[in-house]
């Protein structure tokens, strides 16, 4: 199966993501449409995984909108899509539901909490790398599958075809350190969670958040 994955910043690259295709024999293909503005096309394009950035939805860029296109498309086709963050955010606006600022920002580790039993294996609770400051609605046809204490919604699914977190469950060791080292003042600005940069490194990414990426990637690719 080929894996196309949007990538929309240099530090946030699909880290478990990758491991999981690596595993499961798939290929990945990455893109960056911030920088080159390309995409694939649908007809190549098996599985969509779509990455956070610190850009939104509701920004007017081509590139935005042409992701949408293709996300749409791929909907209409069938074919399964994964978001995070900026991704989540993404489809929920295909879809025609609301993104916009959150009441809160939310920039570190908190817990999330499964709302649903509908994606078998998955814990009650989850200690999940936040890096925020935006909400959606829920889209039509969707589940709620995660809420934080800040946040209800923190993550959404469509049957078997898509899953949108809020939240990031893909950084593994050295994509946090990325994450940190070049985009840490972002934790530092009205940030909810009140951790600052060293707080999140002395974190450790939890274990269990390589399982659950495998167990959302698995339900999306039956």
């Amino acid at each position: 199966m080929r894996i196309n994955v949007l990538q929309h910043t240099p530090n946030e690259g699909p880290g478990a993501i990758q491991d999981w295709a690596d595993q499961r024999g798939h290929e990945v293909f990455i893109y960056h449409p911030y920088q080159f503005g390309k995409l694939p096309s649908a007809d190549e394009t098996d599985f969509l995984v779509v990455l956070g950035g610190p850009m939104g939805p509701n920004d007017d860029l081509p590139w935005i909108k042409a992701e949408r296109d293709l996300i749409k498309t791929l909907l209409d086709q069938g074919k399964s899509i994964y978001g995070a963050c900026f991704g989540a955010q993404q489809i929920v606006k295909t879809l025609g539901a609301k993104i916009g600022k959150a009441p809160v920002k939310e920039v570190g580790w908190a817990p999330v909490y499964c709302e649903t039993d509908a994606i078998p294996g998955l814990p009650e609770k989850a200690l999940a790398l936040h890096w925020h400051e935006e909400t959606f609605d829920l889209p039509t046809g969707s589940q709620l599958l995660f809420s934080s204490d800040l946040l209800k919604n923190q993550g959404f699914v469509i049957g078997h075809q898509a899953i949108g977190l809020q939240f990031h469950l893909e950084p593994q060791a050295t994509n946090l350190r990325e994450m940190v080292v070049n985009d840490g003042q972002y934790a530092l600005d009205h940030n909810d969670l009140h951790q600052g940069p060293a707080d999140i490194l002395d974190q450790p990414v939890p274990a269990e958040n390589l399982a659950i990426m495998f167990t959302l990637l698995d339900y999306l690719a039956q």
